[in-house]
């Protein structure tokens, strides 16, 4: 199947954000769609972003040559290593370049993703939909066929459109993203051993002196280990100040990860909350959240009746 798309063309009319998916095998698929796609878009003097892992960044740029200068290129792997702060960065590029409906190459799940990071991606997919409701980018999907099939299925539910050899067509799948974000809510893996730490807000020196002793116990690099201490910081200072009071810190590891988790009694009323650019005179919060997922390798977050949780995770080296 060739798999090939093109962002619309001059005389569309201009509208709703498009999130189209791409489905592709192999490498002449994905330069057909997605290089076509940068192609087009360029031709049109569109401001144009691609965001992909390393392997198909080199692919695209050796594609396209040196026909396209003004492409901004992104390793995705290194950018979105953290799912939860890809929006905040695609946003910032379209709103650098709002007047010229920008395009933006977005592939956010590759082959060796781990399922936890996978499932956040797609977290980020559906909210996608809400954060650009009222862009008129376009932020194209591209999505390996080899990828699991639980994630393929994901995929046409977070897009509202698939991306055809010649055309878009509607997702039946496409699920309202609220929706999504629910079934994202899965149960978090209980840890096998773990420092626990109940604290309030007189608490919360300690709380940060147990968390970099930890550190420096498990060998982090010095470097880390500062982005560490202000990740955790912000988590215990956030539960004081918006979930109740006080909180429950828990600290364990794995084979080359850090894990620091609080428990408290606080709500999450937007999903958006970290994943966006927080205004920095706005009063309703949401900084110390972006910046955990600034720092972090990995940021889970779980909203329930009895409260909320926020697991960082942070490799060690």
């Amino acid at each position: 199947m060739t798999t090939s798309t093109r962002p619309p063309s001059d005389t569309d009319p201009v509208a709703a954000f498009d999130h189209p998916v791409l489905f592709y095998a192999t490498e002449e698929e994905y330069l057909s769609g997605v290089g076509g796609a940068v192609r087009a878009a360029a031709a049109q003097g569109r401001p144009v972003l691609a965001a992909v892992p390393g392997e198909r960044l080199r692919l695209l740029r050796d594609g396209l040559g040196t026909d396209h200068p003004d492409v901004v290129w992104t390793d995705m792997r290194q950018a979105g290593r953290n799912p939860g702060r890809i929006l905040s960065m695609l946003q910032d590029f379209a709103a650098r370049n709002a007047a010229g409906r920008p395009f933006i190459v977005g592939e956010t799940i590759w082959v060796g993703r781990t399922s936890a990071e996978a499932r956040e991606a797609t977290r980020h997919e559906a909210l996608m939909n809400i954060a650009f409701a009222r862009s008129d980018a376009t932020v194209l999907c591209p999505y390996e066929t080899a990828l699991p099939e639980r994630v393929l299925a994901q995929a046409h539910r977070t897009h509202p459109v698939l991306a055809g050899s010649d055309d878009y067509r509607p997702s039946p799948a496409h699920t309202d993203p609220h929706e999504v974000c629910r079934d994202c809510d899965t149960p978090l893996p209980e840890p096998e051993d773990a420092v626990v730490l109940h604290f309030g807000e007189q608490d919360l020196a300690d709380a940060r002196n147990v968390a970099g002793r930890w550190a420096e116990a498990a060998n982090m690099s010095p470097l880390r280990r500062t982005d560490w201490l202000l990740a955790v910081s912000e988590a215990v200072t956030n539960s004081v100040r918006h979930g109740g009071g006080k909180g429950t810190l828990r600290l364990w590891r794995t084979a080359d990860t850090l894990i620091a988790e609080t428990r408290d009694s606080g709500r999450m009323p937007d999903p958006l909350i970290g994943r966006r650019r927080p205004d920095p005179y706005s009063a309703a919060g949401g900084r110390g959240v972006w910046m955990m997922h600034q720092l972090c390798d990995l940021v889970e977050m779980r909203a329930s009746a009895s409260g909320l949780v926020v697991r960082l995770h942070m490799e060690v080296a």
